[in-house]
């Protein structure tokens, strides 16, 4: 299966926007009285950034630059 532009391209707004609201949650200060905070947002925010970096590399793979070692992921080892 090989993804195409319109869902790389959305792939990149979820991912942005998923990374946009758990550093936004992750920054909001503790509040004791509700008790401890058990999603751990800092850590959704930079996965989220991590993958869509890989998203954006895969753009840049549809545009036709050969990223890596000579050889995409698809044609084995």
């Amino acid at each position: 299966m090989d993804l195409g532009l319109i869902p790389t391209l959305i792939g990149v707004a979820v991912c942005g926007a998923i990374a946009a609201i758990g550093a936004w949650r992750g920054a909001q200060p503790p509040n004791p009285a509700r008790g401890p905070r058990l999603i751990p947002w800092t850590l959704i925010a930079v996965v989220a950034a991590g993958i869509g970096v890989l998203f954006l590399v895969h753009i840049v793979n549809l545009a036709g630059f050969e990223t890596g070692q000579g050889r995409g992921m698809g044609r084995g080892f």
